[in-house]
């Protein structure tokens, strides 16, 4: 297995291999999304490869795309759309601009099926981490997957908000060297 780094729109020409692997990992339980969400995902590609600190982790068996992650540095002021006013909520305004901020945002993990239980994920995370502004890393997960709640445990992540446990809300996760980890208040 080889991991390919991108940072820009060389990342493009892997568009329809992505799309197939977003499909695969997420129109699937526990996520159940459509056909869709994942051209959603395809038609934002050029734009988030065009972000400041765009990062992504390609992993590769042969020619064939197994896996990937993208990531790019959270602007100022703290966007608005998609899910980020549930994250802007569970932590507060200071906590948002002062962890969030000028980190650096994973947006995807996407891991093909048959990849799934490899430790591939895992090396994705890292290898789209390592290089994260002061160590500062973060991401957003919904808790409809305790699968993904206990991978992102698993590797160090520290959970920095709780929301209700049989709720559909997200959970903002920080990264294993970010140095607000410490800070994130634990759950009751």
């Amino acid at each position: 297995m080889t991991i390919r780094i991108f940072r820009d729109a060389a990342l493009l020409t892997h568009s329809a291999e992505l799309l197939a692997v977003y499909a695969d990992a997420f129109c699937a339980p526990p996520w159940n999304e459509d056909a869709a969400k994942a051209v959603e995902f395809a038609q934002r590609l050029p734009v988030n490869a065009g972000r400041p600190g765009f990062t992504a982790a390609l992993a590769f068996t042969g020619r064939d795309l197994v896996g990937f992650t993208t990531a790019w540095t959270t602007p100022v002021p703290f966007p608005t759309g998609r899910c980020y006013p549930q994250a802007a909520a569970g932590l507060g305004p200071d906590r948002t601009a002062d962890w969030l901020c000028g980190a650096r945002e994973i947006d995807e993990l996407a891991v093909r099926p048959a990849a799934q239980g490899t430790g591939l994920a895992a090396a994705l995370l890292e290898a789209v981490t390592e290089d994260a502004p002061g160590g500062r890393s973060w991401l957003l997960t919904s808790v409809r997957s305790p699968r993904a709640m206990s991978f992102y445990r698993s590797q160090g992540w520290t959970q920095a908000t709780h929301p209700s446990p049989d709720g559909d809300g997200i959970a903002v996760f920080l990264g294993p060297h970010h140095p607000a980890r410490h800070l994130a208040a634990q759950p009751l």
